[in-house]
Order: structure tokens, then C-alpha cells, then sequence
């Protein structure tokens, strides 16, 4: 076994945070680039890689002492081509610890037609206090759920969704709506949209002090009909009232469609039908549209002709996807989705949710999981990932125990444990 294919000795770094964690493992410093003409050679570290897969190692490795390796730049014309990057490496046998001084401006000069079109910035819409809780078999008690929107606020998530003003009979978990408002409202940094699915919903939200508010509609009729007791046609026209006294007070509305991709009665749901209820959506004043796997079926393979036929009606910079994890193809999704230029992506602490009315759902995906990724890429979230952990860790203390649905957050968790363990 060579000294750079040896074990991390993760006991040598006990004061990193989850977040240098993350920074210092991260694959965006290890991620192949293309070269400025295109030519299909991948240039990594330490290799020049051409797009047969073979490889050739530029390092040249001299003893420096009993317990040092100093990686020595070659010289002279390598024969491997001009696109050949040579990085300073420094390997210890002690700690078994690879770095290398290349900057990450370097690698930013390169070109990756991979990512080039992805976001510099993602706005991340944290749904946890209402689409997360609403599906618990428990009821959260306010002050939890008002401690938790308070936690979540203060990670820096720009939008925390907190409650939903539905009758309490469809809904119990979410029946101390107005008592969570009273509480959040006036919190500085960040907004608090509400769902409100008729005019009286949307009464008491503005009566409790909501500034923002959300209304939402199935691609399907079958579950219009099964989650909102009427079909698409008569939500909509509910909407047209709502959406009609938000603007008049200058209330900021934004929109969901659920069921994009598939339905748990009608199966697979065209793409056409999403784009219709979108554009009747924004066609109201939604200033911007989430467009939910409500059921967690799709693959980037029926994700992206739905996001065409909705971007054929609908700006894409007011779209927002809206993943739920239960075949594990949120992220591929969410990064289909980033390729293609949204910018603006739901999630749920600690993967809390599912939908009461689409047996099997799992939770949506974990807010801890997008940031780590976001991060993996380089992409500014503006989240502070460590705070968003504690939340998660906050909220499943309150669930009885329960364990996150974040990988991220199980795994980094358990490196902590270690870690604490050899101090």
C-alpha cells in the first residue's frame, strides 16, 4: 500500500469544525478539470489523465529524514503532453496526512464543462418546521417547534418555512399555528412563509402576523382530489381568491406543484400538466415556483423533461425544486436540476417529512446533505453547515430519539464520536 492510499489519521485533526471537515476532504479540490481547448484530457492532482482513463503519476518522491516525504516538482519535459500540471505535495508516514499547495484559484482558472452552468449561489428553503412536522406520528410541542425555527434562523437560512394554517382536523400536528407566528414573526434576517390552502387560512395567517405565504397544487388530479378535497381546476380557482387579497396587501406568495413526476394513484404524470398548473400559478403573482417530488420517484431521467416543459412557461430563476429522498435520487437530482440553472432548492432538517397522503414517501432531503454537497461544489449557500447539524441533533432529541435522515449528519456525528473518544 502506497503512503497516499494509507487511512486518514483523523485523530491528528481533533480542532476542525464539520465545516473544515468538509473544506479539507472536499472533492472540489480533487475534481477534474478540462483543459481551456477541450481536448479531453482531465488534468487531477499529482496525475495527467487523458479520457481513456490512463493515468500517469507526476510525482518523484525523496526521503527527507526518518519520517518526512517531500514531493518534488519535476523538471525537464515530462513527455506527457502539454496540458501536464505538476502540484508540491507533502506526505508524512506518521500521520498519513495528503495536502497540496495548489490554490483553489488555480483550478478555478480551468474550465469543467461538467459545472460550468451551475450557480455561484443557492438559495436553500428550509421546509422542516412545517413539511417535516406535519408528518410526524407525534405532536411537537410550540415551544420545540418555535426553538427550532429559531436554531434554523440563526444558521442563516434566508427562508425557514414555519407553519401551515389548515384546519387542525386534516393537520393536528400543525394546530399551534398561531401561537408558532406570534413567536417568529418579528425574527430579523430571515422570512417565514405559511401555507394557506383557502381564504380562511389565508385570514388567520395575516390575523397571526404572517409577512409571507404559500399556496400549493397537484400536477394530479387524483391526489387534488385525495390531499385537497377538490380538483385541480377548483384549487386553482381557491387560489385566484387568495392570491387576489395577498396582492392587494402586498403579501409576497409563492407557489408549489406537487406530484411533477409521479403520482401515488395515476403513476406517471406528464410533464405538460406540471407546466400548466405553474404558469396558472404564477400567472397569479407567485413570485416563485417549488416544483415537488412529492412521493420521491424521480430520476434525473424524468426530471429534466419536466423542467424543460415548465422552463417553457416559467422563468427558470423563479423555480425551486423540492426533492423527496425516498429511492435516494434527491441529490442526483438536485444536481440535474443545478446543471439545467435552478438555483433555488427545498429541504428539511435531519430529513424530517413525507406527505400523509402519499403512503411510502420518505422525508424530503436532509438540509444537511444539500449543504454538504453545495459545498463539495463550491457553491455558496450563505448556511452555516455546523449549526444546521446542531438543529438536526436539537429536533431528533425531540422526536424520541429518532435517528436523522441525514447521511451527512450521521457521519460527521460519528467522526465527532471518535475523535472525542482519543482526546
Amino acid at each position: 500500500m502506497s503512503s497516499l492510499e494509507e487511512p486518514l489519521a483523523f485523530e491528528n485533526h481533533q480542532n476542525l469544525t464539520n465545516v473544515d471537515w468538509i473544506r479539507r476532504f472536499s472533492p472540489d479540490s480533487r475534481r477534474p478539470v478540462i483543459d481551456e481547448t477541450e481536448m479531453g484530457h482531465l488534468l487531477v492532482e499529482g496525475r495527467q489523465c487523458s479520457s481513456s482513463n490512463s493515468c500517469v503519476e507526476e510525482y518523484a518522491w525523496e526521503r527527507k529524514g526518518k519520517t518526512k516525504f517531500q514531493g518534488k516538482k519535476l523538471s525537464g519535459k515530462s513527455g506527457h503532453g502539454r496540458n501536464t500540471r505538476v502540484f508540491a505535495t507533502e506526505c508524512s508516514p506518521q500521520n498519513r496526512h495528503y495536502t497540496s499547495t495548489c490554490d483553489d484559484t488555480e483550478l478555478k482558472k480551468f474550465t469543467n464543462k461538467f459545472f460550468k452552468n451551475m450557480p455561484q449561489l443557492v438559495k436553500i428553503v428550509e421546509v422542516g418546521p412545517r413539511d417535516g412536522l406535519q408528518n410526524e406520528k407525534m405532536t411537537v410541542p410550540t415551544d420545540i417547534k418555535i426553538e427550532l425555527i429559531r436554531k434554523l434562523a440563526s444558521s442563516g437560512l434566508s427562508v425557514v418555512e414555519a407553519t401551515s394554517f389548515v384546519s387542525p382536523k386534516w393537520v393536528p400536528q400543525l394546530a399551534d399555528a398561531k401561537d408558532v407566528m406570534k413567536e417568529v414573526r418579528n425574527m430579523e434576517g430571515t422570512s417565514f412563509p405559511v401555507l394557506t390552502p383557502n381564504r380562511k387560512g389565508f385570514d388567520a395567517a395575516v390575523a397571526a402576523g404572517a409577512k409571507d405565504i404559500a399556496i400549493f397544487a397537484s400536477a394530479s388530479e387524483s391526489f387534488s382530489m385525495s390531499n385537497l378535497n377538490c380538483s385541480i381546476e377548483d384549487s386553482l380557482a381557491r387560489y385566484c381568491e387568495v392570491s387576489l387579497a395577498a396582492n392587494t396587501m402586498g403579501i409576497p406568495i409563492r407557489g408549489y406543484v406537487s406530484c411533477v413526476v409521479g403520482c401515488p394513484v395515476e403513476g406517471k404524470v406528464h410533464p405538460s400538466k406540471v407546466a400548466y398548473v405553474a404558469k396558472k400559478l404564477l400567472d397569479m403573482g407567485c413570485y416563485e415556483i417549488s416544483l415537488g417530488d412529492t412521493i420521491g420517484v424521480g430520476t434525473p431521467g424524468t426530471v429534466i423533461p419536466m423542467l424543460e416543459a415548465v422552463m417553457s412557461v416559467a422563468p427558470v430563476e423563479k423555480l425551486a425544486v423540492h426533492f423527496h429522498d425516498t429511492y435516494g435520487q434527491a441529490l442526483p437530482n438536485i444536481l440535474t436540476s443545478l446543471q439545467m440553472g435552478i438555483s433555488t432548492v427545498d429541504s428539511s432538517v435531519a430529513g424530517l417529512g413525507g406527505c400523509p397522503y402519499a403512503k411510502g414517501a420518505s422525508g424530503n432531503v436532509a438540509t444537511e446533505d444539500v449543504v454538504y454537497m453545495l459545498d463539495g461544489l463550491g457553491i455558496k449557500t450563505n448556511v452555516d453547515l455546523d449549526k444546521i447539524l446542531e438543529a438536526g441533533e436539537f429536533i431528533c432529541k425531540q422526536l424520541r430519539g429518532r435517528q436523522s435522515g441525514s447521511k451527512a449528519a450521521i457521519a460527521l456525528s460519528k467522526l465527532t464520536r471518535e475523535t472525542t473518544s482519543k482526546i
